[in-house]
């Protein structure tokens, strides 16, 4: 293989972190910087799911699921009986450190300045004192982190989420969160630095992104191997996640199920 096909390999599975990484339970805190929205005011990511495209998606997530049991799913499980867990927390903080520019990129996009201060610094902080993001010095430190997208972002300003999708290989979306991801892509602080995939650097953190999302988000993925429709599961997973963000923004708290916590040790 030539070594210039290694890191554009390794970023096609960079996005199937995507698909590897479903809900995880967002951080129940209020953000700074944005009043509290009443309570009698419901959230369109409430209503009932908008999935005309049901037949495809079915097709698609059935795709997801066999190319997950057969590589990604066998590579994870291969990772977790391997590494210790306390190496593993060393990864996910490492990964979660690098999504920090984004993160706070989208805290200033929302009108939040003081929640972008606080990403901002937990990155540099981390970086440095935390050895490149492996140990979370900020949070130590009282700077809690929070999760922030564009999807997110459109989300606050009042966007609806759009239909239902499930992309081959990239897994659940929705109209709005899709385009949002793409932004994200495209305005990743981190890759415009590294060059995207086409450097070892790259080529790391897109390893690292995919092995760890998919090794924390084992205990749902074995759920979903019992559920009487492990579709619908993971459609109201992905749903009940996103509206919970998206209500973070706009000031709200809600405590959903820590599926990162529910991972099945080899």
């Amino acid at each position: 293989m030539h070594p210039s096909s290694i890191p554009a390999r390794l970023g096609l599975l960079a996005g199937l972190a995507l698909f590897c990484a479903p809900p995880h339970a967002a951080r129940a805190q209020t953000l700074p910087d944005v009043e509290a929205s009443p309570s009698e005011t419901p959230s369109p990511d409430l209503a009932a799911p908008n999935d005309p495209w049901e037949g495809f998606n079915r097709g698609a997530f059935k795709f997801n699921r066999g190319f997950d049991r057969f590589l990604i799913g066998p590579m994870a499980r291969g990772y977790m009986k391997v590494t210790p867990r306390v190496v593993r927390g060393r990864v996910s903080s490492f990964v979660a450190n690098l999504a920090e520019p984004r993160t706070a990129i989208n805290d200033l996009a929302q009108g939040r300045p003081r929640a972008a201060g606080v990403t901002a610094s937990r990155f540099v902080i981390n970086t440095t004192a935390g050895g490149l993001g492996l140990f979370d010095v900020g949070g130590k430190l009282g700077l809690e982190g929070h999760k922030g997208d564009f999807g997110q972002t459109l989300g606050r300003y009042g966007a609806r989420p759009g239909r239902y999708i499930v992309l081959p290989l990239m897994g659940p979306a929705t109209l709005r969160d899709g385009a949002g991801r793409l932004v994200d892509m495209m305005t990743d602080p981190v890759a415009m630095a590294t060059a995207g995939g086409a450097t070892m650097f790259g080529s790391i953190r897109s390893t690292a992104t995919v092995l760890d999302g998919r090794a924390n988000a084992d205990g749902f993925f074995r759920a979903l191997d019992d559920a009487a429709d492990p579709y619908a599961m993971m459609q109201s997973a992905y749903l009940q996640n996103r509206a919970d963000l998206v209500r973070q923004a706009r000031g709200g708290v809600q405590v959903l199920p820590d599926f990162d916590a529910a991972t099945i040790e080899p």
